[in-house]
């Protein structure tokens, strides 16, 4: 029997693991403007707007179960270069291209998508590829 799947709102939260955790939220809060919610010397969720969530876990601090007074948050790591994508206007892309540059950051690479959009694309202090999209990237994030 086939059945259909309960709808999937959004993606709530995504997380990067770092190994200097004040240092990387230092770089997402100033470069991005992503207010901290939560912070411990394990992680620190920081906010994305649209109900969304960034979190950085300090690389090895979450191998083990962690108890909330709610229940038990089973464990879990990550290692190498992972990615994440933030979608930005494309009215705001050259403002995005100048606060990067006031800020130190290079964009690594540019790319010019065949239905329309852009997507640059950055590192952060741990080599994770951060990549800012205007629509036309996917064909369900499309120009309004």
């Amino acid at each position: 029997m086939t059945r259909t799947a309960p709808h999937v709102a959004h993606v709530l939260e995504t997380s990067l693991y770092v190994a200097d955790l004040a240092r990387s939220r230092q770089f997402y809060q100033e470069v991005f403007g992503f207010p901290a919610v939560l912070h411990d010397e394990r992680m620190c969720a920081l906010e994305v707007p649209g109900r969304q969530m960034l979190l950085l876990f300090r690389h090895g601090a979450s191998l083990h179960p962690s108890a909330t007074p709610g229940g038990v948050i089973p464990p879990h790591d990550g290692h190498g270069r992972l990615h994440v994508a933030f979608a930005i206007a494309e009215a705001d892309l050259p403002a995005w291209e100048q606060r990067l540059t006031a800020h130190g950051v290079a964009v690594e690479s540019r790319v010019r998508w065949p239905r329309g959009g852009t997507s640059l694309y950055i590192r952060d202090p741990d080599s994770h590829s951060v990549e800012l999209a205007t629509p036309g990237l996917w064909p369900n994030y499309l120009p309004d």
